[in-house]
């Protein structure tokens, strides 16, 4: 059984459709991140499914149960917000008890809990201390705690590692993934970083203007786009697509080398023009056109340093490049997948 099932579900602001149709099923345990740009509709979606949005149309089920109706704190979720939206003048015990404290739940109950919750995410030393004596890591911390107190269906996080700096977001990503897979707690998770939902997502759902593009795995999502929209969002750099008449070739940068290393198998063979190229000490990534294509299209390549060395590529020069006919994606002019030419 799903832990949540949207069917349909639609959010109209105004004129303004923020979600416009989605369909999707969360089974029980499954870590599902809802990648998108900014403005795509994705914190709508969340929003809703948390009660704190009423859907236009469409039905939410969760654990079983027709929530359309149901205010937030009966819906048995739980959702990190995120600015972690913590009581500044509440101890770190007092901003994990606060929910159990608004369902009225025995004094006792609440301690173990909190407790409970403290030793899950190694916050016990800080649960005397208040939330400006804390690092963001250990904020972020006490706000999954919060969350989890209340046993919920399904865990909503909405992009909460964009407050932390980079290094710090890189060990966020692998102690939420651990810990949710050592909890087993459904969890949806919003982000506009592709990094982060490849890295921790079961599942991915794509999300642009309020639709949902594709459903799937982060390596279907990576090497089998249904349409250019997700091609070109996921990756970086992201696929390269070339006009051809009626349709689009495509191919993801790390499949476009240089001839010489394609030694195996059919290729498809392409006279490249280098532009510049970048060094990122185990990669190098060269840009520039192909020839007989369109001038202003450029085409991304993404070399390993160890076995390109700078000399070998010549800004300026033609250099015979090719990609594997088994890397190849095709698209139609409305860009949706196509069989192979």
């Amino acid at each position: 059984m799903s832990a949540v099932l949207a069917r349909d579900i639609v959010k109209k602001f105004a004129e303004v459709t923020a979600v416009n149709g989605m369909t999707l099923a969360i089974p029980d345990g499954e870590f599902m991140v809802l990648l998108g740009p900014s403005g795509c509709g994705k914190t709508t979606f969340l929003r809703i499914i948390c009660g704190l949005e009423s859907q236009t149309s469409g039905d939410l089920i969760i654990d079983g149960n027709l929530v359309n109706d149901v205010p937030p704190r009966a819906r048995g979720v739980a959702m990190m917000f995120q600015s972690y939206g913590l009581y500044p003048h509440y101890t770190v015990r007092n901003n994990i008890a606060f929910p159990l404290r608004t369902q009225h739940v025995p004094r006792a109950e609440i301690k173990r809990k909190v407790d409970w919750a403290a030793r899950l995410l190694g916050i016990e030393q800080f649960l005397d201390r208040r939330p400006r004596q804390l690092s963001g890591g250990e904020r972020q911390r006490v706000a999954l705690a919060r969350a989890l107190v209340r046993e919920p269906t399904a865990l909503l996080l909405d992009e909460p590692l964009s407050n932390l700096d980079a290094k710090l977001r890189a060990s966020a990503r692998q102690e939420i993934k651990q810990f949710q897979q050592r909890v087993g707690v459904t969890t949806i998770y919003v982000t506009h970083d592709q990094v982060e939902a490849m890295g921790m997502g079961d599942r991915i759902a794509v999300i642009d203007h309020g639709k949902i593009r594709q459903v799937g795995t982060p390596a279907e999502i990576y090497d089998e786009p249904a349409d250019r929209f997700v091609a070109t969002f996921v990756g970086s750099p992201p696929m390269n697509l070339l006009a051809r008449n009626g349709f689009y070739l495509g191919f993801r940068p790390e499949n476009f080398l240089p001839r010489e290393m394609i030694d195996d198998g059919a290729f498809a063979e392409f006279s490249f023009r280098v532009d510049r190229s970048e060094y990122l000490g185990s990669e190098r990534i060269v840009y520039g056109v192909i020839e007989g294509s369109d001038p202003n299209q450029l085409i991304t390549a993404k070399l390993p340093a160890a076995h390109v060395p700078e000399a070998s590529i010549r800004p300026g020069q033609f250099h015979p490049f090719a990609v594997r006919n088994r890397a190849l994606r095709y698209f139609n002019q409305d860009g949706k997948r196509a069989n192979r030419r």
